[in-house]
């Protein structure tokens, strides 16, 4: 049979094989496990390098597929660092105890609301909820005071979200802490009745821009990215502000850990202690992310309202619930 190791030279390859595999992690320098924007990683990874010599590769993927991921492999986990754009994947990784502490150097750099309480893992940039509505459809006065003013028979057929992706079911995950599963599973069953399916949130302002749909629910970055190239999927959108610490004013926060299982412990955590310094969080300054810095005194791109004007609700990342989400939303039908 192919690849069987009945012979003694199979044998002598596999053993081989076993022996030169911490030479090619080795060589791979750190590896991190990434489920961020990989054009953002990419700066980060070649700017850490820049600086420290250390080699980072990235596999790059999405924030469920790599956090299940981790559980799964376990101690046997060839990662060192695992960054999201979402906390619950991080939340889901933590509560599997797969995560080293962050060194306190680390957590020094961001706010303590941009970080869980437990420090085993660190904010490394931030975005926020947002309705996007079609300016022809919608006028200020007729937007949705409180995303769960989107449960009303008055909405049915007029929103639009990516139910199925990491980023609005992050968006859930706080209403789940804020409101309760009771609220929570209300407002889940009359999004059911209310809303229409896109496979992505790019597809949801799209669908917006055309008139298909008055409104969204997104985060803030897909505007302003499209407005920073030509502006044509977003000209004729509105992008509103939920605020007043409503659920629908969430700030997801975008998350870096240690794996315990990690062979390059010093490496790994300096990579995270770079990303929240001033090297890492000027990138989310400078480039085209458009995601918010949450360094201590780092300055977000100019283009974006200010963190401290979004009044958002104070949750607690380490204890957002993807699992219970995930049920939830099957049970409403969502899933």
């Amino acid at each position: 049979m192919k690849y069987a190791l009945s012979t003694l030279a199979g044998a002598v390859a596999f053993v081989a094989s076993l022996v030169a595999a911490p030479a090619l992690a080795a060589d791979a320098g750190i590896i991190v496990y990434n489920a961020q924007h990989e054009s953002l990683a990419k700066e980060w990874a070649k700017g850490f390098t820049k600086e420290t010599g250390i080699k980072v590769t990235l596999r790059n993927g999405g924030d469920s597929d790599f956090s299940n991921q981790i559980v799964a492999e376990g101690a046997a986990s060839p990662a060192d660092v695992f960054l999201t754009e979402n906390s619950p994947a991080m939340a889901l990784v933590e509560t599997a105890g797969l995560f080293a502490p962050v060194d306190a150097d680390t957590l020094a750099q961001v706010p303590q609301e941009y970080q869980p309480s437990t420090g085993k893992w660190v904010g490394v940039a931030a975005r926020s909820t947002v309705f996007v509505y079609n300016k022809d459809k919608l006028k200020e006065d007729q937007l949705p005071k409180s995303l769960l003013d989107l449960a009303d028979p008055s909405w049915k057929g007029r929103w639009a979200a990516s139910q199925a992706g990491a980023d609005f079911q992050a968006i859930v995950s706080a209403m789940l802490q804020l409101k309760g599963e009771a609220a929570t599973a209300a407002w889940l069953k009359a999004m059911k009745e209310n809303f229409t399916p896109y496979k992505g949130n790019n597809t949801v302002m799209k669908a917006v821009n055309a008139g298909e749909i008055d409104g969204g629910v997104i985060f803030h970055y897909y505007y302003l990215g499209d407005q920073a190239k030509t502006g044509e999927n977003s000209k004729n959108i509105g992008q509103y502000y939920f605020k007043n610490q409503d659920p629908g004013a969430f700030i997801s926060i975008s998350g870096g850990g240690v794996l315990a299982s990690s062979k390059h412990q010093k490496e790994a955590q300096a990579f995270l202690k770079w990303v929240t310094g001033k090297g890492g969080q000027d990138v989310l300054k400078n480039g085209t992310s458009y995601e918010y810095a949450v360094g201590k005194g780092a300055e977000s791109n100019p283009n974006l309202v200010p963190l401290a004007d979004l009044q958002a609700p104070k949750v607690d990342p380490a204890t957002l619930n993807s699992k219970k989400v995930i049920d939830l939303m099957t049970q409403a039908g969502l899933l």
